[in-house]
């Protein structure tokens, strides 16, 4: 995974390989990158941004995914799933992705990008101070956001 800030400590989370995720060719099947995405971007948001637990700590909806799948997913065993905040907008974050199977080969990579969202308005909302400081505590500083931006 690219990193512009070397001195930061990757966040990673060990997620196991369920049965469920197997499909009918032996291996993970292709949604199951988006549920290992998904186990690290809360556990992130819980430990970074210290949200707390529960559905109203997620102030934010998904826009976009990226998945690249580089080799095969089996059961039994674990991925380890890799995150970081790359890009940190007005009202916008993009979070990449990296995926090692119990071996350490690289199986998916991809990003995702997040909007902030107020769900009792329905509407985007800026990134919060608190949210900015705890994602910028954790990557390092991303310099002014560009006003034209998400």
């Amino acid at each position: 995974m690219a990193d512009a800030r070397p001195n930061r400590t990757p966040y990673t989370v060990h997620v196991p390989v369920r049965i469920r995720d197997i499909d009918f060719a032996g291996h993970a099947h292709h949604s199951a990158a988006l549920l290992y995405f998904e186990e690290a971007r809360a556990a992130y948001w819980r430990d970074v941004v210290q949200a707390g637990d529960g559905l109203a700590a997620f102030g934010f909806v998904l826009a976009e995914v990226r998945v690249r799948y580089r080799a095969r997913i089996r059961y039994p065993g674990s991925v380890a799933v890799t995150v970081r905040v790359v890009t940190l907008g007005r009202k916008h974050f993009d979070m990449a992705y990296e995926v090692r199977s119990d071996g350490g080969e690289v199986v998916l990579t991809g990003s995702t990008t997040q909007v902030m969202y107020d769900y009792d308005r329905e509407a985007s909302i800026e990134i919060p101070a608190a949210v900015r400081a705890g994602i910028e505590a954790r990557e390092g500083p991303f310099g002014p956001a560009d006003p034209g931006a998400l």
